[in-house]
């Protein structure tokens, strides 16, 4: 209940769950004292002549849960958070809770990663047990962006290829990516190129670079524009990791592939961004899930244990 702005929010909340209480009693008890209002033991309401409502007394079996039921919930609210911002007697929270059971959990598994502490990420690749942790790690973090196969989607990059923009995919680059994130910016560059029909013979020319399906005119005369983009890709294509501008002579396409999606790129430009993921995790997970994720692409073979 941190969320209330101020007393007022709280002294409501707990005013409505007090009042319900109190109106489930007196509703009991005015129930229960109401006297019988005709001679045949019916409350005097008839409907179609002769269906009658009887005025049968509660189930005291009934009334006892009922009362039960009232008792518990004061003796809960008195003990556990639930009257606006008051935390109840035993101080619990949701957070706390939390917070207990991974420390728990840290503790059953504190031997398990100390086991791990000496081992290289190509050593880690080889244990079946790191891998099984760092694959759950990854199904229960990563899968969201990047699939449950790791083979990403469009706008989220293949895992399991050996093309990394940004680094050289080695295990130092992964579990700095991985604490810090990373942003990934296309500019906007189609005042530079010219025309509309200049970005369209550049796209074509792009598309050349990797023997992708293009027109083979425009590819030529979209040629001597691509200067402007070779500052950042090369003047082959070929990209440069550092600044994480991508290889453009392959066929990987991150973000939609054809004459459309390449002219997309040089008129709107594109930022891509992957959040950091530090927070999520402990030094020991970072270090086994940084192994797991680097072994997607070596296909190194897990001995079994």
């Amino acid at each position: 209940m941190s969320d209330f702005f101020n007393i007022g929010w709280s002294v409501y909340i707990a005013a409505i769950v007090i009042g319900g209480l109190v109106f489930c009693l007196a509703l009991l008890i005015i129930a229960s004292r109401r006297r019988v209002m005709a001679d045949d033991n019916s409350t005097g309401h008839v409907w179609d002549e002769d269906l009658k409502e009887m005025n049968n007394p509660l189930p005291r079996w009934w009334m006892g849960l009922f009362v039960i039921t009232v008792v518990f919930a004061a003796i809960y609210l008195a003990l556990y958070p639930g009257l606006g911002a008051n935390k109840g007697t035993l101080q619990w929270s949701a957070v706390g809770q939390l917070q207990a059971e991974n420390e728990k959990a840290r503790a059953a598994m504190a031997p398990v990663y100390a086991s791990f502490a000496n081992l290289t990420a190509a050593d880690l690749a080889k244990n079946s047990q790191a891998m099984a942790i760092g694959e759950r790690l990854f199904v229960n973090n990563c899968a969201q962006c990047h699939g449950s196969d790791a083979r990403g989607s469009k706008g989220f990059p293949n895992l399991t290829d050996k093309d990394w923009l940004g680094g050289d995919g080695s295990p130092e680059y992964i579990e700095k990516t991985i604490l810090n994130g990373r942003q990934g910016v296309m500019p906007v560059m189609a005042p530079a190129v010219g025309t509309p029909e200049d970005v369209r013979n550049v796209a074509n020319y792009v598309l050349s670079l990797s023997g992708s399906p293009h027109n083979s005119v425009a590819a030529q005369l979209g040629k001597p524009k691509f200067v402007v983009c070779a500052a950042c890709h090369g003047p082959e294509g070929k990209g440069n990791p550092v600044i994480g501008a991508p290889n453009l002579t392959d066929k990987i396409w991150l973000h939609g592939w054809g004459e459309q999606a390449v002219m997309d790129m040089v008129n709107h430009g594109k930022t891509n961004v992957m959040p950091p993921q530090g927070q999520r995790f402990t030094p020991e997970q970072i270090k086994v899930l940084t192994a797991y994720v680097w072994n997607l692409s070596q296909n190194t073979k897990v001995a079994a244990q």
